[in-house]
């Protein structure tokens, strides 16, 4: 398992070794040894997984502290634009993203720790999303950020996904005004 930061340092990509052969694959998605070595040291209390059409986009959706979530993300079929939006107010990174392809065929994963918006938008038809959560949900944090907030200026590679209802009246970033009370742990 290779671990490798992205340009915000604390949202990292995980490659997983794969072992193929004529009969299939094989490989280790999750490992807390190898992931607490690598400075992820977290238990995973909630796993979710989703299945969408090509073009939906899920995001970008938060849950405020105490139940603020890390969330360990992987394509099982498919693929997706992943985005981590950086909402820890004494962040060097706050207010930045970072966006990763994930795809069924590379097999890697993102980790993205607590105080970020996440969202991601599905590049083919039927992918199968799945993450480990730290948190548990509680509807009362939840929280979320309108997908194409200009003060953001996220590069998504489709202009108009398919949005929930809710996720197409998020609010802006800047009307946020209970959230960025999160600060990095040390």
């Amino acid at each position: 398992m290779e671990i490798i930061p992205t340009e915000i340092p604390d949202v990292c990509i995980i490659k997983p070794k794969i072992f193929k052969d004529d009969r299939g694959y094989f490989l280790e998605s999750y490992s807390r040894e190898k992931l607490s070595r690598a400075g992820i040291d977290v238990d995973f209390v909630q796993d979710n997984e989703s299945k969408s059409s090509k073009g939906v986009l899920r995001g970008l959706h938060f849950q405020r502290p105490p139940y603020a979530q890390g969330k360990l993300v992987r394509v099982i079929k498919g693929a997706v634009f992943d985005v981590a939006v950086d909402l820890r107010q004494h962040s060097p990174w706050f207010g930045r993203w970072v966006g990763v392809n994930l795809n069924e065929q590379e097999k890697n994963m993102c980790w993205i720790p607590p105080g970020f918006a996440h969202g991601f938008l599905t590049l083919e038809d039927e992918t199968i999303f799945a993450y480990k959560c730290t948190n548990i949900y509680h509807p009362a944090s939840e929280g979320s950020v309108l997908w194409n907030d200009p003060q953001l200026g996220i590069q998504w590679p489709v202009l108009q996904p398919l949005l929930s209802e809710k996720d197409q009246h998020a609010p802006l970033m800047c009307d946020l005004d209970d959230l960025f009370f999160y600060n990095r742990p040390d």
